[in-house]
C-alpha cells in the first residue's frame, strides 16, 4: 500500500483537501483509505445509541455491522495510543492511505496552510513534508507550493511521491554521440571523456521505501529527518554526574541518587549538583549530567560510589547529532545505495527514499551463424555466449536486464526487434554486425535512421564500437567476439550506464604491480590483457592474446591496462591492474 499524508494547523482546508483527494482517486478506480487523528475527546457516535451504551457499560471492542458497512470501536482505556503503522497494519489491503494529521510520523506529506488560520508554516521544521498547498503566495521554502483549490496537480504531485505513476526524465539530444568532423581514430580516454560530458539520466523517478532501496541509484539529496544520535546518551555501562560537581581529591566520591537510566527509559528528574545516577548505554543523559564513568572503575558501597581521579569532562557521553544533525545531508543525488546506506537512511528517520527507477538494459544478439547453447552440433553455427553474459552484467550491476532475443539477418526482422526493443528498454546492447562489412546489418539499419556514429577506438580487442539511438532509445553496439563485447562493455557501457542510470561517471579501481610477464607493445592503441595475480601479487597475463580465447575471461581476476604509448615489459616492470572487482563483477 502507498502511504501519504496531509498536516496543517486547524481550519488550514486540510479536511477538505482530503475530501477532494479520496473523491479523485477513488474516480480512477484506486482503492482508498484513510486514517484521521484527532483529539482524545471527541466522540464517535452519539450519545444514547446502541453502541455507545455497550462502551459506557465497560465493553472493550464493539462492533457494529450492517449489509453496508462495518465499525470497529475500541476502547484504548489505560493502554498507550497505537502507532500509526499499527494502525495501517489493521486496515485491509489497498491502493493508497490518506493520513490526516500524524505530523510526527514519518511518512511523507503535504502541509495544508490557510492564510486566515494564522499559523505558521511546518513546512520548513519538518523534513517529512514534501510540498505546500495554501490559498495564498508564499516566499520560497524550498519546496512546491500548489493552490490548496488545485486537486489535480496536488494528486498528480502524490502520484509521483508516491512511484504510483514514475517521473519522466529527459531524453538524450540526437547528436550526442556524434563526434568532430574528420576524426577516425579516438584513443580511449577522449571517447570515455565524451561519453561523460554527454550523457544523462534517462529514467524516471519513483518513491520506495528505504528498507528495499538497497542497489537503487538516490535522485535527489535526503536530509536527516532528526538527528542521530537523536539525543545526548551515555556511551558505557556506568555512572552520570554533572563534571563541575565533582569534589576534588584523589579518589571521588559521590552519593547516588534513586532510580537509574535506561536505553528507551529514561529518568525524568534531575541530578543534583555533586551527585551521580546508574546509567546504562544508550540511555539519555538526565537534566544534570554531561559526564559518564565506566562502572569498571567505580566502587559502590550503598548509595555511595568512589572512583579514581582524572575522569575528563564529558567522557563516555554521545552529543545529540554528534554523527549527523538533524537537517544535514545524510546522502547526496547519484549516490547508490549499499545496506550501510540503508542503516543510515532508516537511523536518521528517512522511511522513504526518492530513488531512480531501475535501467532496463535491454540485450539482442543479431547473425544467422548464433545458435542457443546446446541446441546443434553444427560447427558451422557458434553458441551464443554474449547475450547471457550481458543480461548477466546487468543483473550484477542492479538494472533490470530484458532479453530481446535473437534476430537473424533480416532487415525487416531487425527493424521490428529495434521497434519493440525500444518499447521494453532504457537503452539497447546488441553484439556483433556493428562494423562497415557486408553483413553488417546492425549497422546498415542505425545509418538509415541517420543516427549511427562509428566510433573507431584506439584500443585492442574491441575497436568498433557503434553508437546510435532508435526511436530515442540509446543504441551501443558491441563487437561480436565475446572478449571485446567484455571488455568494451567493461570499459565504456559500465561508466556510460551508471549516468544513464542517474549516478555518478564510474572509475574502474587500479593498482600498479609487478608483472609477471614479458611483452613488446606497439604504440597507437590502448591494450587490455586479461590477467590475475600469482602467490607472489604479481600480475601474469593470459596465454594467448588471442580474442578468440574466451576460456581467458573465466580464468582471468582482472584486465592489464597498457597505454597508448609503445613500451617494453619484463617481469617486475609496474603495469597497471584493474581487478574484476572494481568493475562491480561479483
Amino acid at each position: 500500500m502507498k502511504i501519504f499524508g496531509i498536516t496543517g494547523w486547524k481550519n488550514s482546508g486540510k479536511t477538505g483537501l482530503m475530501e477532494r483527494l479520496v473523491a479523485h482517486f477513488a474516480a480512477k478506480g484506486l482503492r482508498v483509505s484513510t486514517l484521521k487523528h484527532t483529539h482524545h475527546s471527541v466522540d464517535l457516535e452519539r450519545p444514547g445509541t446502541d453502541t455507545h451504551r455497550h462502551r459506557e457499560a465497560g465493553a472493550q471492542e464493539v462492533v457494529l455491522a450492517s449489509s453496508a458497512r462495518v465499525s470497529i470501536l475500541h476502547e484504548l482505556r489505560e493502554t498507550d495510543e497505537p502507532r500509526l503503522t499499527d494502525l495501517i497494519a489493521r486496515l485491509t489491503p489497498c491502493d493508497l492511505v490518506l493520513v490526516e494529521g500524524f505530523k510526527s510520523a514519518p511518512h511523507p506529506k503535504i502541509e495544508a496552510h490557510r492564510a486566515s488560520a494564522g499559523e505558521a508554516l511546518l513546512a520548513p521544521k519538518n523534513h517529512t513534508i514534501r510540498a505546500v498547498a495554501s490559498d495564498t503566495p508564499l516566499p520560497a521554502l524550498g519546496l512546491p507550493v500548489f493552490d490548496l483549490d488545485d486537486t489535480d496537480a496536488i494528486a498528480a504531485f502524490i502520484e509521483v511521491a508516491t512511484g504510483m505513476t514514475p517521473r519522466s526524465a529527459p531524453k538524450l539530444a540526437n547528436d550526442c554521440f556524434a563526434l568532430p568532423p574528420g576524426v577516425n581514430w579516438t584513443p580511449v580516454d577522449e571517447a570515455l571523456e565524451t561519453l561523460e560530458s554527454r550523457l544523462s539520466p534517462i529514467t524516471g523517478t519513483e518513491m520506495i521505501p528505504v528498507a528495499d532501496a538497497r542497489d537503487r541509484i538516490l535522485a535527489s539529496d535526503h536530509m536527516a529527518a532528526r538527528a542521530n544520535p537523536p539525543g545526548a546518551n551515555a556511551a558505557v555501562d556506568g555512572y552520570g554526574f554533572a563534571y563541575a560537581g565533582l569534589p576534588d581529591g584523589d579518589n571521588i566520591k559521590v552519593p547516588l541518587v534513586d532510580g537509574r537510566a535506561a536505553a528507551g527509559t529514561p529518568f525524568s528528574g534531575t541530578v543534583p549538583m555533586g551527585h551521580a545516577i546508574r546509567i546504562l548505554t544508550g540511555a539519555l543523559l538526565p537534566d544534570g549530567v554531561d559526564t559518564v564513568v565506566m562502572q569498571e572503575d567505580v566502587q559502590v558501597d550503598g548509595s555511595i560510589i568512589s572512583f579514581p581521579a582524572g575522569v575528563k569532562p564529558g567522557a563516555n557521553a554521545r552529543a545529540a547529532g554528534e554523527d549527523v544533525a538533524a537537517g544535514k545531508l545524510a546522502l547526496p543525488a547519484g549516490h547508490k545505495m549499499r545496506a550501510p546506506d540503508v542503516a543510515l537512511l532508516s537511523a536518521l528517520g528517512i522511511a522513504d527514499a526518492e530513488v531512480h527507477a531501475r535501467l532496463r538494459v535491454g540485450v539482442l544478439s543479431t547473425g544467422d551463424e548464433l545458435a542457443e547453447p546446446g541446441t546443434t552440433l553444427d560447427v558451422a553455427r557458434t553458441y551464443d555466449a554474449n547475450r547471457p553474459m550481458l543480461l548477466s552484467l546487468a543483473e550484477n550491476w542492479g538494472y533490470l536486464p530484458v532479453d530481446l532475443g535473437h534476430v537473424a539477418d533480416d532487415r525487416d526482422k531487425l527493424r521490428q526487434a529495434f521497434d519493440d526493443a525500444a518499447t521494453k528498454a532504457d537503452v539497447i546492447l546488441t553484439s556483433g554486425g556493428a562494423s562497415a562489412g557486408d553483413e553488417d546489418h546492425v549497422s546498415a539499419l542505425l545509418e538509415q535512421t541517420g543516427s549511427l556514429h562509428h566510433w573507431r577506438i584506439a584500443i585492442k580487442p574491441g575497436r568498433p564500437l557503434a553508437l546510435a539511438q532508435w526511436n530515442g532509445t540509446p543504441v551501443f553496439g558491441l563487437p561480436g567476439n565475446p572478449v571485446a563485447a567484455l571488455i568494451t562493455t567493461l570499459i565504456f557501457a559500465r561508466p556510460a550506464f551508471s549516468k544513464l542510470a542517474g549516478g555518478p561517471w564510474l572509475t574502474p579501481q587500479a593498482f600498479d604491480l609487478p608483472a609477471a610477464f614479458s611483452k613488446s607493445k606497439k604504440a597507437g592503441r590502448r591494450e587490455y590483457l586479461r590477467a590475475r595475480l600469482n602467490k607472489d601479487g604479481h600480475a601474469e597475463v593470459f596465454k594467448s592474446e588471442g580474442s578468440g580465447r574466451i576460456s581467458g575471461l573465466s580464468w582471468a581476476t582482472g584486465l592489464v591496462e597498457l597505454p597508448d604509448e609503445a613500451l617494453k615489459i619484463t617481469p617486475g616492470t609496474p603495469v597497471r591492474f584493474l581487478p574484476y572487482t572494481g568493475f562491480g563483477l561479483t
